[in-house]
């Protein structure tokens, strides 16, 4: 049997709570799917490896990463880490520029008795991540931000039509596995020539994909259009910055962010994020919903796939996503989604529910 090797970055916050809950789930999938078991690989990432090794993403961690399979990354509190490492770019923008993690795919699926805002939400928003007006990816060395005079600060948006075919193509082949629907997500009344251009470039993409109906609407018409009907919308694609607005809002609409699962990845790498943050709030509590990065690890495993053309691993990437289901629809949730179970307690639903399968 195939054996394939995980990265484990537990991050800051409540990380080394949902992504040991994470690996303890895809262990038990893994085993009931009949594939030998996983082998992890734990390196040092966030606020702990700055302690231990004077910066959040140490050098050894992506040469690691490099020779894996893939890996999970837990949310990271960058905002709270010195001054020296809080102004420098943070640990999942390290990782992704490193390895030019290009597509950032972000489901938005509610569950019954998941607290869900607009029911039978099920969209997978694909989002650029390199470029786009997030002054972290715009440039190849440095940031797109600059002041030319301590009263004037400008940023640059980059759109090139290269990384747009690219994140195009990931969204129509998407599509092709879904319900064939894209939605095209811009701004081109106002930015013409940026969204404009990602706007046309992704229409020119469309024709190679004659199967799939393709629809477009401005950014702020697409938030109302999320709020009346997500349920209504397929697959969305869209530049970094709308991608990264519409894809909370998204998450929200399912029935929390505690439950918006994401994947990074590019043509050879891929890492499983949970698409909300580090809740310092609740760390060490027992309480974060730890679904989000479950459900990321799942789509780490369809990632490997179809890379690899295994039907074990998607089998077991099915069986985390029913455990979870099971768990929610029979009323064991933690707060965010309305119920009383802490993380462990959630985490011990769903293994029972792969298990009894």
């Amino acid at each position: 049997m195939t054996s394939y090797t995980l990265g484990v970055l537990h991050g800051d916050g409540i990380g080394p709570e949902i992504v040991p809950a994470s690996v303890t789930i895809l262990d038990a999938a893994v085993d009931a799917a009949g594939l030998a078991p996983i082998a992890w690989v734990e390196l040092p990432l966030g606020a702990s490896a700055i302690a231990a090794h004077g910066t959040a993403v140490p050098e050894e961690t992506l040469s690691a990463l490099a020779g894996l399979d893939g890996w999970l990354l837990g949310p990271h509190d960058s905002a709270a880490y010195p001054e020296a490492h809080k102004s420098k770019l943070n640990p999942s923008g390290t990782i992704r520029k490193h390895f030019d993690l290009y597509a950032n795919i972000r489901p938005a699926k509610s569950f019954e008795r998941g607290n869900a805002i607009v029911a039978g939400t099920d969209l997978v928003i694909v989002r650029e991540n390199t470029q786009g007006f997030y002054a972290d990816r715009s440039t190849y060395a440095g940031t797109g931000e600059f002041m030319p005079s301590p009263d004037v600060a400008i940023a640059m948006g980059i759109i090139t039509r290269p990384a747009v075919e690219r994140i195009a193509r990931s969204a129509f082949e998407l599509a092709m596995r879904r319900d064939k629907r894209v939605t095209i997500v811009h701004k081109a009344n106002v930015l013409k020539m940026t969204t404009g251009m990602f706007r046309d470039v992704c229409r020119e993409v469309a024709t190679d994909f004659p199967e799939v109906a393709v629809n477009d609407f401005h950014i702020d018409a697409m938030t109302v259009h999320l709020v009346r009907r997500a349920n209504e919308f397929d697959v969305i694609v869209t530049e970094n910055m709308f991608g990264d607005i519409l894809s909370d809002l998204a998450g929200e609409i399912a029935g929390s962010l505690g439950i918006a699962p994401s994947i990074n990845s590019s043509d050879t790498h891929a890492m499983a994020q949970a698409a909300h943050g580090s809740a310092p709030d609740i760390a060490g509590r027992d309480l974060a919903n730890p679904i989000a990065m479950i459900l990321s690890s799942a789509m780490l495993l369809d990632w490997l796939a179809a890379k690899h053309d295994d039907t074990k691993l998607s089998d077991a990437a099915r069986r985390v996503e029913a455990g979870v289901e099971a768990a929610v629809s029979s009323g064991i949730s933690t707060r965010d989604l309305g119920g009383t179970a802490s993380t462990s307690e959630f985490t011990a639903a769903v293994v029972a529910a792969i298990r009894g399968a």
